[in-house]
């Protein structure tokens, strides 16, 4: 077994000590989605292959933006594993964590898209994910310790060893840079939801950035109400909790007090990337040293931008298209505000 800690790409060179922007730990796939949209499962004969996995997708938006990023994962020992280390390396992602688990499969996940808001997921990732397969003695901690930002979803708590993994290298940052919790609560990886919460308010302790949706915030700290569970994120101890409230935008909450932003109009063709580029959007904006509101209208605006889109990876976006649908809103509402 590869570790998980020096993967295909191997230790870093000597002197090669300069810090990732944003370090991503979880879930690697290849996602399989219908090149048509509107038909079931069932029927579709052609599908697309991408890059795939929520926090692989996130460093992939990271590194749109220019930042140094990498991600800590493992494949299978097949061939679908060596297109997740070609895909990441092609996108400019570092893929030397990228380890390799004998026996398990890289997992595969399809989903079916039906416009503007069902995208059922199917995931392929039996008997076990080679991605819930890391153990604590593989990590890096010091690149871990040392990344800009460190992020981590719920996911990777959901069983072990990923579990120890994961709180282990939470632990290792001890308080240093901006350490995310994506609370990405998937159902069918966890007993039942109050197992999730129970783990996830454990991560909490160690995070400074908690985002998810409502009912994902719910799992999380037991309220839907966006204000509420945004002061229940906080008393966990985060800095900043973000609360992504669909077709009400996005609520976030810093010591300076709460951000609203609007949501950034789009004709929807797949959902399912558009939180892993706000992800990779909300780094860059905390990186640069935005003000709040400022890095979450980027992060909407950049979401709204893989929403419009077939794939994941692919889609993600550079500043500048980022920039461009955030300048075509505003005229769009200052028209309306015209005609009013």
């Amino acid at each position: 077994m590869n570790s998980a800690g020096r993967g295909e790409g191997g230790p870093p060179p000597p002197g090669d000590v300069e810090a990732f922007d944003v370090l991503a730990m979880g879930r690697v796939g290849v996602d399989l989605y219908p090149l048509r949209t509107g038909v079931p499962l069932q029927d579709v004969a052609r599908f697309g292959r991408f890059l795939g996995g929520s926090p692989t997708n996130v460093a992939v938006a990271a590194a749109r933006y220019g930042r140094r990023s990498a991600v800590i994962t493992k494949t299978g020992a097949d061939p679908f594993g060596t297109f997740v280390r070609q895909a990441l390396t092609g996108y400019g992602v570092d893929a030397r964590f990228v380890g390799e688990s004998d026996g398990l499969h890289t997992p595969l996940t399809f989903c079916e898209i039906f416009p503007p808001d069902d995208f059922p997921l199917y995931f392929y990732r039996a008997p076990k994910a080679p991605d819930l397969d890391i153990v604590p003695g593989e990590l890096d901690f010091e690149a871990i310790a040392e990344a800009r930002i460190f992020w981590v979803t719920v996911t990777g708590l959901c069983t072990e060893p990923s579990r120890s993994a994961t709180l282990a290298a939470l632990e290792a940052r001890e308080g240093r840079g901006i350490t995310v919790l994506d609370l990405d609560y998937r159902p069918m990886f966890w007993d039942s939801r109050e197992q999730a919460g129970a783990w996830v308010r454990k991560a909490l302790e160690h995070v400074t950035v908690a985002a998810g949706n409502l009912d994902e915030c719910a799992t999380a700290v037991g309220v839907r109400d966006p204000y509420e569970a945004a002061r229940a994120l906080r008393e966990c101890g985060v800095s900043l909790a973000v609360v992504k409230r669909g077709p009400d935008g996005v609520l976030a909450v810093d010591d300076a007090g709460p951000v609203e932003v609007p949501p950034v109009p789009v004709e929807v063709v797949n959902g399912l990337g558009a939180g892993d580029a706000f992800g990779g959007a909300l780094c860059h904006g905390l990186l640069a040293g935005w003000d709040l509101g400022r890095t979450i209208s980027f992060a909407n605006a950049a979401g709204a931008h893989v929403a419009g889109e077939l794939a994941c990876s692919d889609a993600m976006p550079t500043e500048e298209q980022v920039l461009a649908r955030l300048r075509a809103a505003h005229d769009e509402m200052a028209k309306r505000v015209d005609h009013a």
